[in-house]
């Protein structure tokens, strides 16, 4: 169901938030894990930029 739906996209929006807290305490405690780091937070950002675009659409088209 699109309840469903929103409620799973709003999950993933959640844990990606939760992962982008973890990656960057791991880079505080370990600065030379940077540079492996750095293309994991580049992925969170992406997949934020995703989830977020589609709850938006969402709300849209329950508006309209």
């Amino acid at each position: 169901s699109k309840k469903d739906f929103k409620n799973k996209i709003h999950i993933c929006k959640k844990e990606i938030n939760e992962t982008k807290y973890w990656l960057q305490l791991i880079e505080k405690t370990n600065p030379e894990k940077k540079e492996t780091i750095k293309p994991l937070k580049d992925e969170t950002q992406e997949l934020t930029l995703i989830f977020s675009k589609i709850a938006g659409t969402m709300s849209k088209s329950q508006v309209e």
